[in-house]
């Protein structure tokens, strides 16, 4: 048995800001808006195309079928939200791990010095971690679950969303709603919406990493990897191939292989092999040849990551809000998305505390505060590539050219690995990286 402990910061009360709310999409971000929205509304309705409760990816997610990192500031809010979800998954087999402890972390070409960091996270299935935090979701009193249920619309009426309209097995009917919110992640409507209803588009700003993932689930000899229980390698100038291997539930571990910039990863075993010889530490290859084949090699490409810039539009209608992928997708090697879905769901709390007088604008700002740091990791990350074909202002190649010695120094100093994780963790801000401490130790090193 497994323990690991999440701090948690118990809520202030809060207030009621309307009857009804409708959540559409039941991904992370979704569930964990739902669960906000409780608090605020006498009913929440959760619309989801597929069917839900299965276990297995959904085709709404093709990148369930993936490695997914929770990040240890979204397993954080999780808690918050959830108090004792943590407990309940590793209970059911999610693996805990410590940071830099048994997260074997190379970066840039450089294996991270290990250090106790007293932050923790666990390792599961996308399909594992929705499915327990739709289970705490299903026990709430006022909450109405609608999957196999289609949206086919957003009702307005005097300029703003007053409901949704939805397909299912009963046929078309009308939801009317005090808010409704875009949780539908790439494939998102709201930008539809807004058009029909004489609105903007958001500005949107797109950077394209050509992403390819393919995915082996397979069982490893015990302790094949020592304590390590997740092991991430990025790809880096030169270098367009990376790894994640991460235990996971039913005593399994599941190996992604990563492409940059146009690489796409093979999907027959002989081939998995000799990428893996390439990108990864010798020891780590040789337990995925070792290990025990527990299915097919599935893959996915990711194209772009884009932000739409809903903080920037002059005239937004009330009763709407996004939040997700719909606002921001990220390049998933990363790990970023399901972490920011959960903060972007804290500043819907926060917001809906304001009351709803202005709420779309006032939300939309907060979340571009959430969404910068992650933005500015993740595209400067994509940017430092030699074969990143957009152009890097001076600001960017200062940062990526900082950063890249700092992976360097982490190799042998366990305090700059530290900071590094905290930030890559969502821990910390990026500008943690500045502080005097870390800057000295970076120029000494």
């Amino acid at each position: 048995m497994h323990d690991i402990t999440v701090t948690a910061v118990e809520a202030p009360m809060t207030r009621k800001a309307g009857e009804h709310a409708i959540v559409l999409g039941a991904g992370v971000s979704g569930l964990l808006a739902a669960r906000v929205l409780t608090d605020f509304y006498e009913r929440v309705s959760l619309v989801e195309r597929d069917p839900l409760g299965g276990g297995e990816p959904r085709r709404g997610v093709p990148q369930g079928f993936h490695a997914h990192a929770l990040l240890p500031r979204g397993l954080q809010v999780m808690e918050e939200l959830f108090p004792g979800v943590t407990a309940e998954m590793v209970a059911a087999g999610a693996v805990p791990y410590e940071m830099i402890v048994q997260l074997r972390m190379i970066m840039g070409g450089y294996e991270f010095a290990k250090m106790p960091t007293g932050e923790s996270g666990v390792s599961a299935t996308r399909p594992f971690l929705e499915s327990h935090l739709l289970r705490r979701v299903r026990r709430l009193d006022n909450v109405e679950l609608l999957d196999r249920s289609q949206v086919t619309g957003v009702m307005t009426g005097d300029g703003r969303v007053v409901g949704a309209t939805v397909a299912g097995d009963g046929g078309e009917r009308e939801l009317p709603a005090d808010l409704v919110v875009d949780a539908m992640g790439r494939g998102g409507r709201a930008l539809a919406w807004l058009e029909a209803m004489g609105f903007d588009r958001p500005e949107e700003e797109t950077v394209k990493v050509g992403v390819a993932y393919a995915t082996w689930y397979l069982r490893l000899p015990e302790r094949a990897l020592g304590e390590d229980r997740m092991i991430l390698v990025g790809s880096y100038p030169g270098q367009p191939k990376g790894a994640a291997l991460c235990a996971v539930e039913g005593d399994r571990w599941l190996v992604t292989l990563g492409g940059s910039a146009g690489m796409r990863p093979p999907t027959d075993p002989e081939g998995f092999y000799a990428w893996l010889d390439e990108a990864a530490p010798a020891d780590v290859a040789a337990a995925v040849r070792a290990a025990e084949p527990l299915g097919e090699i599935g893959a996915a490409r990711i194209p772009t990551s884009v932000r739409r810039r809903y903080e920037r539009l002059a005239r937004f209608p009330e009763g709407l809000l996004v939040t997700g992928d719909a606002i921001c997708n990220f390049n998933p090697i990363y790990g970023q998305g399901m972490a920011v879905g959960a903060l972007e769901a804290l500043t819907m709390r926060d917001s809906l505390r304001g009351g709803v007088d202005d709420l779309a604008r006032r939300y939309f700002a907060a979340v571009a505060r959430v969404l910068d740091p992650a933005w500015q990791l993740s595209t400067g990350a994509d940017l430092a590539l030699r074969e990143a074909k957009e152009a890097r202002p001076l600001r960017v190649r200062a940062l990526n050219a900082y950063v890249r010695r700092l992976q360097r120094v982490a190799a042998r100093d366990p305090r700059v690995a530290v900071a590094f994780s905290r930030v890559s963790g969502l821990l910390d801000p990026p500008s943690a990286l500045m502080r005097p401490g870390v800057v000295w130790r970076a120029v000494r090193g």
